[in-house]
């Protein structure tokens, strides 16, 4: 079954084109890398699919709902993590978490914000004001809010940015275990290597195009890269490695 679903999808903003004519479909248990160059579009096609805008023409389907005509509906039922997103400066992590708990709904808030803590290892400064925090540690409380209503899809824009090398290793295990669970993951990023070690599933865009799709397993990170210029040439390939 498809988590999400997508035909024709396309966003202008006056004469420029954002998203052009996207027909997509990420099945339910994937962990699907929207890979792309800064610019290509992948933060509008995320805007588009968890209903903070809408599409100038085509349409979507998310976990069975219309972002359009049901945007609370897909925001209820997902999870989202934008990029450069912080908690609230004035508030600690632990009120900022109890507070997205309490719009999510969560029944067990205590114990779902603390198991979280341990698990992205931010407990020792969950009652530390966020104006103070790291940006490492500032993106680990946004994971765990993404996170924390134990949702059926995510959606991150670059989730490993501000992460040490440790710990990128260790939410590349926590995304990898939410997708084997049976849970769908969309993420974008213009990095090669994360592209290749986590996704099952990659879709590659270019100038608000999706111009190539590959399954990265079995493939080397050069043989991704490789691939990525062969469908959007040397020139446009801002993607890091």
């Amino acid at each position: 079954m498809a988590a999400i679903e997508t035909t024709g999808l396309t966003r202008r903003f006056g004469d420029v084109t954002a998203l052009s004519n996207l027909s997509l479909t990420v099945e339910e248990g994937a962990l699907f890398g929207l890979l792309g160059p800064n610019g290509s579009g992948k933060t509008t096609t995320i805007e588009l699919l968890t209903g903070q805008r809408e599409p100038t023409s085509g349409t979507a389907r998310v976990v069975g709902r219309d972002p359009v005509t049901d945007p609370m509906g897909v925001t209820a039922a997902i999870g989202i993590l934008p990029e450069r997103e912080d908690p609230p400066s004035f508030l600690t992590p632990r009120e900022y978490l109890s507070f997205v708990a309490e719009v999510r709904d969560v029944s067990d808030p205590d114990q779902r914000i603390e198991a979280w803590a341990d698990r992205l290892e931010f407990a020792g400064i969950l009652d530390a004001l966020s104006t103070g925090l790291s940006e490492g540690e500032r993106q680990r409380v946004m994971l765990a809010a993404a996170f924390l209503h134990d949702p059926d899809l995510v959606f991150i824009d670059e989730p490993l940015v501000n992460l040490d090398p440790i710990m990128q290793e260790r939410v590349k295990r926590r995304l990898a275990d939410y997708c084997a669970r049976g849970n769908t993951l969309f993420l974008s990023t213009h990095y090669v290597d994360v592209a290749a070690e986590l996704c099952t599933h990659v879709g590659i865009v270019d100038d608000g195009r999706l111009v190539a799709e590959c399954d990265p397993r079995g493939m080397s990170e050069d043989e991704l890269l490789e691939y990525f210029v062969a469908e959007v040439g040397d020139e446009s390939a801002e993607v890091r490695t």
